[in-house]
């Protein structure tokens, strides 16, 4: 590390509002927006936020770039080992209960882990990590949830119409929904629509921040139908996981649940665009394809081509861009001092789509499978150090099993075949919302 790095001028801070900031709110930090994702894929937003760092990066050096944004201080980190220095630091100096999430994550999870500090936090990641069973690529409750993620596959495609039909995201949304309510709450929960959609309109109005009010009444209710499901412990959740784990007074237990549900939706996206990939990348489908052929997936396995499919998918378009840390007390920084109360901005796409890596606009899930991604600084799919995401083996895993059941016996055609081809740059935002297929079987 270097001196602490000079600031940015007030025309280039502006210029980070105008370019990278606003564009990825407008598109939705929480909930994704569609009007929002379309035009941020149809204006190309994460080439041009890229383009933009990758200049500052070179005007002003790789060190942490000061940057006053909406009258605070804030703190671009543009060098992929200073992301690693400041992630690995979490939760102390640096933690990722910054003001901006804790306003936000508050509306449906006021007592989730990740606006959490000091002694609680400790409590509820322990907890997290025991119940999600953090660093297990292949969960104690593996064959419940392989016949669940099947059964739910294939009623989806039941749902398209038999032997031939089309598979929007809204329709693949639902099925993965129901999913995610039966692996984290039981069957009891398959069905009820009612709490995803409130869950829904929670993560919208945090979308906003501090400028929204509090849905007070809402959340009640939402907790209140969740709690239900939550002292149920039908046996084979996570609920059931959940009540048979130790937890310190304080810790909330069912408090931690909306964040899973709000998680686990970014593991379908991630699945839904590498279906899309693969739909259009004639030569990884045949690996995925070779592998489900060899393997019984009525049977907890782990699928390592397919996982690596979905880890590329969140590599070329991060579901989390912004990570976000706050010094919680004064900082040395080379010769130099950030303050309490600083923020620190990893734009993930930055180091992702670094224009350095030979794969940088490229499909190549064998990155994740060879150690180039693990020796590569900067690739943070789930995030990276203590405050890495503690359900990311759960959700590769739910995520891969769909995968995998989907390609099983069934054909992709997508209805623009042009926007992924395989011999030009994938783009660097896409649209999940805009992906759409002719379902055909083998």
């Amino acid at each position: 590390m270097e001196a602490v790095p000079r600031k940015a001028s007030g025309r280039d801070a502006a210029r980070v509002a105008a370019v990278v900031v606003a564009p990825t709110l407008a598109a939705g930090v929480v909930v994704r927006r569609r009007s929002g994702m379309a035009l941020a894929e149809r204006y190309a937003v994460d080439r041009r936020a890229i383009g933009l760092l990758g200049e500052l990066r070179r005007r002003y050096g790789p060190e942490p770039l000061r940057v006053q944004l909406a009258g605070r201080h804030f703190v671009l980190v543009l060098d992929p080992e200073d992301a690693i220095h400041v992630l690995d630091r979490t939760p102390d100096p640096y933690s990722p209960a910054t003001r901006e999430k804790r306003a936000s994550l508050e509306q449906f999870q006021p007592h989730g882990l990740l606006i959490s500090r000091g002694a609680e936090r400790a409590a509820r990641r322990a907890l997290n990590e025991t119940v999600l069973e953090t660093g297990n690529q292949l969960h104690s409750l593996a064959p419940r949830l392989v016949r669940t993620v099947r059964e739910e596959a294939g009623a989806l495609l039941a749902a398209t119409g038999g032997e031939q039909g089309e598979l929007g995201w809204d329709d693949f949304a639902r099925g993965w929904n129901r999913a995610v309510r039966r692996a984290v709450l039981g069957d009891a929960a398959r069905d009820d629509t009612a709490l995803t959609a409130m869950l829904s309109r929670l993560r919208a109005a945090a979308n906003w921040s501090a400028a929204a009010p509090r849905r007070t009444g809402l959340r009640e209710r939402f907790e209140q139908r969740l709690r239900a499901h939550v002292e149920r412990a039908e046996p084979g959740s996570l609920a059931s996981a959940m009540a048979r784990a130790p937890a310190a007074p304080g810790t909330d237990p069912a408090g931690q649940v909306p964040h899973w549900l709000f998680a686990f939706e970014a593991g379908g996206i991630a699945a839904w665009r590498a279906l899309a990939l693969l739909a259009t990348h004639t030569a990884k489908d045949t690996q995925v394809r070779n592998e489900v052929a060899v393997t019984d997936l009525t049977e907890p396995r782990l699928l390592p081509y397919t996982r690596a499919c979905v880890l590329e998918s969140v590599r070329l378009w991060p579901t989390t861009p912004f990570l976000l840390r706050e010094a919680v007390r004064d900082t040395s920084w080379g010769d130099g001092t950030f303050p309490v109360g600083t923020e620190f901005l990893i734009y993930t796409p930055l180091f992702h789509r670094d224009d350095a890596l030979p794969y940088s606009d490229r499909f190549m899930p064998e990155i994740w499978l060879d150690g180039t991604a693990q020796d590569t600084p900067g690739l943070f799919p789930f995030s990276a150090g203590p405050g890495a995401c503690p359900g990311e083996d759960l959700v590769l895993f739910l995520s891969s099993t769909l995968l995998a059941a989907l390609v099983e016996r069934h054909t992709y055609l997508p209805d623009r075949p042009g926007r992924l081809r395989p011999d030009r740059p994938l783009p660097r935002t896409l649209d999940h919302f805009g992906l759409r297929f002719a379902v055909l079987p083998h």
